[in-house]
């Protein structure tokens, strides 16, 4: 798909498809009082033989309108004119436009829709977000399909019209839209690849292909027999019971003005399949578990985004791959395991292994002196049922990270919402046997979990983002959704200004 940019009026461009709003009472944007007035009134004659009330939704396809360079119309409904659109509206807008062109033959259409007024939002969001929830609608996951995806895709490129103050931040938008696109498929292909292909091995090579494509990427490989002499044993054993070893896939971005300047870390969890262990999981919907490596996979993707736009940052990434089953030598409830960093565990549920991944992953980049540590991983159900499936979970020592994660979340539209670590939280993590237990009770589970975690973060700023309910829908939608590379790439973007 081709995005580029438009400074042509509505009536003269040849396109096969122009695409304006329409509000409610039949009143015309202005582009689309262009085409009204060039047509001969052709677009007012239709709205009112039609009936369209010009509501959020609504759409009128119109064929070979006269006096036009355009072979069709398209108005859309973007409700009362003197009330700026939400921007959930406004991306429904996006959306109803695509899905009607994709019902046609058009190969080439030219967005109008920027004259929309959206509360709090300029050009450049208006201009992303309407490219991002393209692609987000172009998605298509048939790789493993004998037969592939019949759905139409004549459309190859779009159009938006700017006037010519609005270059600048439009062209910024394209860019910064695309990678994030680009991201998200890559983390969607990853999560969605069932867990036969997509085990911790193949977690690796994506991360070294990744780093074959980009100059700015080194990667390096961490194998059982060197987390063994790391003394990751927590991690080692959650991986105990596959016979697919795990790996830990250390990507080291590196494009800073200042060479020495301290990297940011990403850590993703990738659990590539999580039966629970011992603690077997229930049979219904276990196939989702090979989900559990969203937060590798949003990782993953976020690097790929990060090498297209070349930021200016120094970047750490690891990708935490491991597999969790039951078999004769997997971990047990009972067992005590002693992390990277000393501090013991007793295991109290072998299905609260992604927490044990993590803390010896995040205990080992402490060698890199991080400015701030930000892990991400589908860690708790007790997040779903918290927050449901609209907002990641979000749990920060450290205020002022914590604020700008939730100030990316909310221009990127990524949400999420921060949740409670205090005190009492770990008071729920005593045992009677070791340092810590691996789970703190029915309670505030999304918390304790986080809990846990900040027991092997002392040494820097650290924030937690719990992906369980964003990271991939169920049902007729099943798939991953590439959440939250999004967020992560706005607080790079931000950090990179």
């Amino acid at each position: 798909m081709e995005f580029t940019l438009s400074q042509i009026g509505a009536a003269a461009q040849p396109s096969d498809c122009v695409m304006v709003a329409v509000y409610e009472k039949q009143q015309l944007s202005p582009a689309a009082q262009q085409l009204d007035n060039a047509s001969g009134g052709y677009l007012s004659q239709m709205l009112q033989q039609v009936e369209i009330e010009g509501k959020v939704g609504q759409s009128l396809m119109l064929h070979h309108v006269p006096h036009l360079s355009a072979k069709r119309v398209l108005l859309l409904g973007c409700g009362d004119q003197a009330q700026a659109l939400s921007e959930r509206q406004y991306q429904q807008v996006v959306q109803k436009a695509f899905s009607t062109l994709r019902d046609t033959n058009a190969q080439s259409a030219v967005s109008f829709l920027n004259e929309v007024q959206v509360a709090k939002r300029g050009i450049y969001w208006k201009v992303r977000f309407a490219l991002e929830a393209v692609q987000q609608a172009r998605y298509q996951f048939d790789a493993f399909k004998s037969k592939k995806s019949e759905q139409r895709q004549a459309l190859n490129s779009i159009v938006f019209a700017v006037s010519a103050d609005d270059i600048a931040r439009a062209e910024q938008a394209i860019a910064h839209a695309c990678a994030i696109a680009n991201g998200v498929k890559a983390a969607k292909d990853v999560a969605n690849c069932p867990p036969n292909v997509c085990n911790p091995a193949y977690l690796a090579d994506c991360a070294k292909q990744l780093a074959d494509e980009s100059a700015l990427l080194n990667t390096t490989i961490i194998d059982e027999a060197q987390m063994a002499e790391l003394k990751m044993d927590a991690y080692l054993a959650v991986s105990r019971g596959s016979h697919n070893p795990a790996f830990m896939s250390v990507m080291e971005y590196k494009n800073h003005p200042n060479p020495q300047a301290k990297p940011i870390v990403l850590v993703g969890k990738g659990l590539t399949f999580d039966a629970g262990g011992i603690s077997l999981k229930p049979a219904a919907e276990m196939d989702e578990m090979k989900y559990d490596m969203g937060g590798a996979a949003a990782v993953y993707g976020v690097m790929k985004a990060v090498a297209e736009l070349k930021l200016p940052l120094n970047i750490v990434a690891i990708l935490a791959g491991c597999e969790n089953l039951p078999d004769g030598n997997a971990y047990r409830p009972g067992d005590i395991l002693t992390t990277m960093n000393g501090l013991t565990v007793e295991v109290l549920n072998t299905d609260a292994e992604g927490r044990l991944v993590l803390c010896d992953a995040l205990t080992y980049v402490e060698r890199f002196e991080p400015e701030a540590v930000i892990d991400v991983a589908t860690l708790t159900g007790a997040c779903v049922v918290a927050l449901g499936q609209h907002n990641s979970g979000l749990v920060s020592s450290d205020d002022q990270l914590a604020q700008q994660l939730e100030h990316a979340a909310a221009q990127s539209l990524d949400k999420a919402w921060r949740l409670p670590l205090s005190e009492e939280y770990q008071e729920q993590l005593k045992s009677n046997f070791a340092d810590l237990a691996n789970i703190g009770g029915r309670w505030g589970g999304a918390s304790t979990a986080a809990a846990f975690l900040s027991n092997f973060t002392k040494k820097y700023p650290w924030a937690h983002l719990d992906i369980a309910g964003t990271a991939w829908k169920s049902g007729a939608e099943k798939g991953a959704t590439g959440r939250p590379v999004a967020l992560l790439v706005q607080y790079l973007l931000n950090k990179a200004k």
